[in-house]
């Protein structure tokens, strides 16, 4: 059994994520102990219930612990299934964060699956959907990795009522040696039970603070109405982004904005992908067949947790130098 210390780095969800899907991948048991011991409120939080839940399901695993605060599982996967899935998370946690978990396991499932997950598309503190499809998926792509995603709806905080499908083909996950590219800056500034010109303000704000930093975007509106109220904007260009949501009593030029200055600290900054990214495309590259290399505008705390479970699980097969922002994986696919 492996031993996984959930206070280790940044001490939250993540590492709970990249240990239980390595754990479905390798097939073999863990325990994961002080999970979130340094939060204001530790132990297992309802989105992380729900992402152990569904790759429980997908793995036929067996799993102690599994209740709200728990601060230590077990868990003993079996085979991993492919196949048709419905996830209602129930609140607005995020959607995002349980596609980081069950991807790699469908990835190298049996046969083909379909997701349905019912949440946030568009919550704090996690990926944003857009994010997700234009940056994380674009690097994914780039590894040989066969997904597809739509956004029916979208879902903020707190009632959540986002919906999206994804469809996973089973793949030979590649290692590969990422190189800057020169793409032009796309965005999206969305809006939902709210009137049209919060979204136009947010997009035409970012505009202008991307205008004077002398770049150029091209930001297309999406006004809708759904189950829950909320805005936000997402920018992007090639392993790249930034975001920003609205909340109440925020002005809709500061939302944009907020997005443009976060896209723009990356963009602007040595490194081939952004700090977001660096961490999320960790695990693909230690289950990919060869070498995955790539550099990143710095290191993160998301990152440190990452080597930690990935060391764990498959020894010294990370070589990182934070210094030059550079991070090589061997893969054991």
């Amino acid at each position: 059994m492996i031993r996984i210390d959930g206070s280790y780095g940044e001490g939250g969800g993540q590492i709970l994520r990249s240990a239980v899907a390595l754990s479905c991948i390798t097939g073999k048991e863990i325990e994961v102990f002080n999970i979130r011991a340094n939060r204001p409120k530790p132990g297992l939080a309802p989105q992380h219930l729900m992402g152990i839940e569904i790759a429980k399901r997908i793995s036929d695993a067996d799993v102690e612990g599994l209740r709200l605060g728990s601060t230590r599982i077990l868990f003993r996967p079996r085979v991993v299934k492919g196949g048709d899935y419905k996830i209602d998370i129930g609140t607005a946690g995020s959607i995002t964060l349980i596609l980081q978990t069950v991807l790699p396991l469908l990835l190298l499932a049996d046969k083909p699956s379909r997701l349905e997950i019912i949440g946030g598309t568009d919550v704090a503190w996690s990926p944003t959907i857009d994010y997700f499809e234009n940056v994380t998926l674009r690097a994914l792509r780039e590894m040989n990795c066969s997904v597809r995603l739509r956004l029916i709806a979208r879902g903020y905080y707190p009632k959540g009522g986002g919906r999206v499908i994804v469809e996973v083909e089973p793949s030979k996950i590649r290692g590969r040696e990422f190189s800057e590219i020169n793409e032009r800056i796309e965005g999206i500034s969305h809006c939902q039970n709210l009137p049209e010109h919060v979204a136009e303000r947010q997009k035409e704000s970012a505009i202008r603070y991307l205008n004077e930093k002398g770049l150029n975007a091209e930001i297309r509106v999406e006004v809708l109405r759904g189950l829950s109220t909320g805005s936000g904007i997402t920018i992007w260009s090639g392993y790249k982004g930034g975001s920003s949501l609205g909340e109440r009593g925020k002005r809709a030029e500061d939302v944009g904005i907020e997005s443009a200055r976060n896209f723009y600290e990356e963009f602007s900054a040595k490194g081939v992908f952004d700090s977001h990214l660096a961490d999320q495309v960790m695990v693909f590259g230690a289950i990919a067949v060869g070498r995955t290399k790539y550099t990143t505008t710095r290191f993160t705390e998301h990152l440190k947790s990452n080597e930690y479970v990935i060391r764990s699980f498959f020894g010294e097969i990370l070589k990182l130098n934070e210094s030059e922002g550079s991070v090589e994986i061997t893969g054991r696919g």
